[in-house]
């Protein structure tokens, strides 16, 4: 008798790195926060003990925004039936530039959404083609340069809507490209220490689009920025709606 446990085998040890980074993530911040309340217990000078506090809540605001991403992950993930309805592209897109504007403000980056003629609409699940193009934004806010520009558009040929995220940053190595929608994946882990991200946002982007029966690629030049697009299923109206 011959069993092939080659899946099994590949199942197992996607399971094992998924805990020993899902450990990592929470351990590091969990760890900072004990550290910094010890320190400061004995810490007399106010200043010092602010800026202690200010880190405190940031390691804090980590943990949640993992713990977050995760319950969005397993939701996402659980799949269920869906609601096949047709979706306003412009609202969705709107809302999520809406989520995504302040932390775009705080590093002085412009998001420039083109025009999304109101009856171009997308078949699916409104809250999940929202966190799909709030977690591209969010990721062309984090690996942009200061002070530079993030470009949202979307169209349609009647038949598939095209939304795509650009941004003007730090660009993907051709090595990574393949690997970037793995959970807690990082094209640099030191670089991304200083941006922040839980290394989620595009695993949820993938299993937004694989629910939705669409896809989702990627351009990328290093040192030039990259451009996400996402391709879905379009929902009824007019045969063709040109670019804008």
């Amino acid at each position: 008798v011959i069993d092939d446990i080659t899946e099994a085998r590949r199942l197992d040890a996607v399971r094992r790195d998924f805990v020993a980074n899902l450990s990592h993530e929470l351990k590091t911040p969990v760890g900072a926060i004990g550290l910094l309340a010890e320190t400061l217990l004995d810490e007399p000078d106010p200043d010092v003990a602010r800026r202690l506090v200010e880190r405190v809540v940031n390691e804090s605001f980590r943990v949640s925004r993992t713990i977050d991403d995760l319950l969005e992950l397993s939701r996402i993930e659980a799949g269920g039936v869906l609601a096949h309805e047709p979706v306003a592209v412009h609202l969705v897109v709107q809302e999520a530039v809406d989520r995504i504007r302040p932390a775009a403000e705080h590093r002085d980056i412009e998001i420039e959404v083109g025009e999304v003629p109101s009856r171009v609409a997308a078949v699916g699940e409104r809250r999940q083609l929202v966190s799909a193009v709030a977690n591209l934004l969010d990721n062309a806010v984090k690996y942009s340069n200061p002070a530079s520009r993030v470009d949202v558009r979307a169209a349609s040929d009647g038949t598939t809507v095209r939304i795509e995220v650009e941004d003007h940053g730090l660009g993907i190595p051709a090595r990574d490209v393949e690997r970037i929608f793995e959970r807690f994946y990082r094209v640099d882990r030191a670089r991304s220490r200083g941006t922040g991200g839980t290394g989620l946002g595009l695993s949820i982007v993938r299993h937004v689009v694989a629910n939705h029966g669409g896809e989702v690629a990627v351009r990328s030049e290093e040192g030039e920025g990259s451009t996400f697009t996402l391709l879905l299923p379009a929902g009824p109206g007019p045969v063709a709606v040109p670019d804008s």
